[in-house]
């Protein structure tokens, strides 16, 4: 008789035997456990990974690069960047997004694709990527890895790559990167692959500063600058620009407009609308100059004035957490 048939005498009455975490096939949270105690899921076989319930704030935190993973976890369309595995030889790629929402794959040559952006399982997102980049090195070559509940071992994906090691990220018009050779896919995968192309837009990371990405969202063009500072400083120097009477303000150059920003995996993103037609390579020198004002007013340590304050809490007023 199979373990999910079993049954026990409890008080007198037989009771289904609830296999082993491992026997029960993963479905979602609100559904019916298929282990038939006749509990939700997420209240019985899916507590079995004791999954963090706090979120880690920032899970990319003293890994180089921290702006780049999380421009490439929470915003870039289509980028890939090479990562180092400590105890593996086979390629690893990093790109932003698998076909299927795969937490990774593994190519017929054995290579990696590891995705940034995956609906992760848990509130632990650099445990997800890291129990993917696990999964992915021990599977054999043409298999993806499912998502499943992230186990109590799980690693942290900085223990399985040189974590020091600064990413170079490439920007892709699409998602060609996927197969091997486009060329030679069938009808199917080349009708997927140009469906997913056609959903995205353009966008290029700036070379002249880091974490800094010039994307096109419709008409509108924008620069979406992922700053790896503490919050509470960066903000501070916001607000010194801000309210400076330099008439530079928090203006990347003429023709652009300061938006707001957004927070994402414990990160500030401010957002600036840039003018038409303004391509990446003409907001470098701009990104740049900005990049040394807010390094001096970083640098600055006199109380904030009254004006000053005031700007701070309209920079507040205008933040909003993603995630």
């Amino acid at each position: 008789m199979s373990k999910r048939t079993r049954t026990k005498d409890v008080g007198g009455k037989s009771a289904p035997v609830k296999p082993s975490g491992a026997d029960v096939p993963v479905v979602g949270g609100r559904e019916p456990c298929p282990c038939g105690s006749g509990r939700r899921y997420k209240a019985c076989h899916g507590k079995a990974s004791a999954t963090p319930t706090r979120r880690v704030v920032r899970p990319f935190a003293g890994m180089a690069s921290e702006a780049d993973w999380v421009a490439l976890h929470d915003m870039v369309p289509a980028a890939t960047a090479t990562l180092a595995p400590t105890d593996s030889t086979r390629a690893v790629t990093l790109c932003t997004l698998l076909p299927m929402a795969w937490p990774a794959l593994v190519r017929q040559n054995g290579d990696v694709l590891l995705a940034a952006q995956t609906q992760t399982s848990s509130a632990d997102v650099g445990r997800d990527l890291g129990d993917a980049l696990h999964r992915a090195l021990e599977s054999e070559p043409g298999e993806a890895v499912a998502p499943r509940p992230l186990p109590t071992d799980a690693p942290h994906v900085s223990d399985l790559i040189d974590a020091g090691q600064p990413l170079e990220v490439r920007v892709h018009a699409g998602f060609d990167f996927w197969l091997d050779d486009p060329d030679a896919a069938d009808d199917s995968a080349r009708a997927g692959l140009e469906r997913a192309n056609a959903a995205i837009g353009p966008a290029a990371r700036l070379a002249s500063v880091s974490g800094a990405y010039w994307m096109m969202l419709g008409e509108r063009r924008q620069l979406r600058w992922v700053l790896p500072e503490d919050e509470s400083p960066l903000v501070d120097a916001m607000a010194r620009l801000h309210a400076n009477d330099d008439g530079l303000g928090l203006e990347l150059a003429g023709g652009t407009r300061y938006l707001g920003s957004f927070r994402a995996s414990g990160l500030l993103v401010p957002v600036w609308d840039l003018a038409a037609e303004t391509e990446a390579d003409e907001i470098e020198d701009a990104a740049a100059s900005f990049r040394q004002r807010l390094d001096n007013a970083l640098a600055e340590t006199e109380p904030l004035s009254g004006a000053q304050r005031r700007a701070r809490e309209a920079l507040r007023a205008r933040q909003l957490t993603v995630h």
